[in-house]
């Protein structure tokens, strides 16, 4: 070969080369842009050899942190406002407001539509733009209290204006506001979290707010937790424009939807259950759903497993995960797949130092949530006492994690945990279980407020 031939080769080479190491260079640029970070972690990543262990494993989805508004997805919104009898006064007035501020804080091509329930259910405005904010303001500004709550068909309307523009590339929300029991209509708890599952089959969160003392906190948990959407309780009027407000926070920074993971087991590693988050589990893999994923906010689910002891020094499989969703900034469909290891060592030294507490932390939290869930039903059985031991053992349980852990977090809820074991025969307890509720709605699907 020529001189000249092999630096003209030579050349060619150093371009690929450079060329290669670009796209190399790009690669992580490109991985931090995706809309969708997951996170597999175990709470104790490292095992003791030779022994069978129960150990936790957590799934976590967290958004990418939006950095200004023109860059979020569109909404497609229904304000759903109860206008029962009960509501006159300062609580429409506030509700009003608050769907005001809401309006406001909008982009001019957003979709809204506004429903009104009481004895029965009007649509004030179907779906139009909020560019159309007259036409939308003036509908709320109308509105007057009178009937009964026909909390179910307001829903339901709310939810089939959302549906007539539904589309994958947007955000769909309903927002529910009521201050009474559902008197008109399906009323159970069951029958609305049906109603909310189908909606989150459809990409389409509903938010509930109760207000007051009158509405039924467990028909709205359950409408809010099968659709993945938000619950809160709001104990005056006042409290609407800050609800309302954290929930624009929300609906704002959705940046991907429809997210189903899937989680492959090894062998020898067989899953026991889920803590925070309903899944169907066959055999040995696990698959849930999560409607809306947003931006700067991790939401998890925890799954224990036991899995057989390996060799030490051996780095096993614990679990392959793979992650599929809409992402809403790009409208594409994007996966994610990535495998779960844990390590064998016969030191227990070397395996306490390993220990994930964040991981333990939110196991701690979770199974005290169950236990809080548990001591609420025994108090609607009137087994006051049972209801009070259970309280006050969870507050224990949670102290001592809190002490393992150092988490001031832990701390608080012992004595939230606390402050309900004392509350059961209270006159005031009517108000302390929608805090429960609400409560247990948070750490559930872990809401941002």
């Amino acid at each position: 070969m020529s001189k000249q031939r092999l630096t003209r080769l030579t050349a060619r080479l150093s371009a690929a080369s450079l060329a290669l190491a670009a796209l190399l260079a790009l690669a992580p640029s490109d991985a931090l842009a995706a809309a969708v970070a997951v996170r597999t972690d175990v709470g104790t990543p490292v095992l003791l050899a030779r022994r069978t262990s129960t150990i936790v494993l957590k799934i976590g989805l967290q958004g990418l942190a939006l950095t200004g508004a023109e860059q979020r997805p569109p909404v497609n919104l229904s304000i759903v406002l109860d206008k029962s009898g009960s509501m006159a006064g300062d609580k429409l007035d506030k509700a009003k407001t608050a769907a005001l501020h809401l309006l406001d804080r909008l982009r001019p091509d957003d979709l809204v539509s506004v429903v009104a329930y009481d004895s029965g259910v009007r649509v004030l405005v179907p779906t139009t733009r909020v560019a159309d904010r007259h036409r939308l303001s003036s509908a709320i500004l109308g509105l007057d209290a009178s009937g009964s709550t026909a909390l179910f068909a307001g829903v339901s309307k709310g939810i089939g204006e959302v549906r007539r523009y539904l589309r994958g590339n947007q955000v769909n929300r309903v927002i529910l506001l009521s201050d009474g029991q559902a008197n008109v209509g399906p009323a159970s708890p069951n029958a609305l979290g049906r109603l909310g599952a189908a909606c989150a089959k459809e990409g389409i969160a509903i938010t509930t707010i109760g207000l007051g003392l009158g509405y039924n906190e467990d028909l709205m948990a359950q409408l809010a937790l099968r659709s993945d959407g938000n619950h809160a309780y709001a104990a005056h009027a006042a409290e609407l424009s800050g609800i309302f407000a954290s929930e624009l926070g929300d609906l704002t920074s959705v940046v991907a939807q429809s997210a189903l993971v899937r989680v492959d087991f090894a062998p020898g590693v067989r899953p026991i259950r889920a803590l925070n988050r309903e899944v169907t589990m066959t055999g040995g893999a696990i698959t849930y759903t999560q409607n809306q994923v947003y931006g700067g906010q991790e939401k998890f689910v925890l799954v224990e497993v036991e899995i057989d002891g390996g060799l030490p020094g051996h780095q096993g499989t614990l679990a392959t995960v793979t992650t599929s969703y809409l992402d809403l900034l790009s409208g594409r469909s994007e996966s994610d797949r990535r495998l779960v290891t844990v390590r064998f060592t016969d030191s227990v030294t070397e395996a306490d130092a390993a220990v994930n507490t964040d991981v333990m932390i939110a196991q701690a939290e979770a199974i005290a949530n169950d236990r809080s869930r548990l001591a609420l039903e025994l108090r609607d059985r009137g087994a006051l006492q049972d209801a009070q031991i259970m309280l006050d053992n969870n507050a224990a349980y949670l102290e001592e994690a809190a002490t393992r852990y150092r988490s001031e977090r832990l701390n608080k809820q012992a004595k939230d945990n606390k402050l309900d074991a004392t509350s059961l025969t209270d006159e005031a307890w009517n108000s302390r279980r929608k805090v429960m509720r609400k409560r247990q709605h948070e750490l559930d699907i872990q809401q941002s407020y």
